[in-house]
């Protein structure tokens, strides 16, 4: 089985520096990574994305970092019948992920692992 490392919230943002601003000056997180449209900031062992925000900004998305994806995809692939989900893929900034909406709600589940 998997061992869960760390969930992070993802906050859809109409301002990401005022957003990530806010966190810094008033709580003390620092950034981990600046990218144009994109800033994950941490304290202590959590981590906020900052995304922008569009259209469906009510919506929630939430990433679960594990230590064993491929061991995780193995064991639920076939258990995600009639729900929308995008298999594992390596993504460019370093991370394996699938990408799951959540049943009846209107969230985005990321699961991810760092390549190694």
């Amino acid at each position: 089985m998997y061992k869960a490392l760390y969930l992070s919230p993802m906050v859809p943002s109409y301002n990401i520096k005022e957003t990530v601003r806010f966190f810094v000056e008033l709580f003390n997180f620092k950034i981990a990574r600046d990218e144009n449209n994109y800033v994950i900031i941490y304290k202590d062992n959590h981590l906020i994305h900052i995304l922008n925000a569009g259209t469906d900004i009510g919506e929630m998305e939430f990433y679960l970092e594990v230590d064993d994806i491929d061991n995780l995809w193995d064991n639920i692939k076939d258990k995600l019948e009639g729900i929308e989900v995008k298999a594992p893929f390596d993504r460019e900034y370093g991370m394996r992920e699938f990408h799951i909406i959540v049943p009846h709600t209107k969230t985005l589940m990321f699961v991810g692992q760092a390549l190694n």
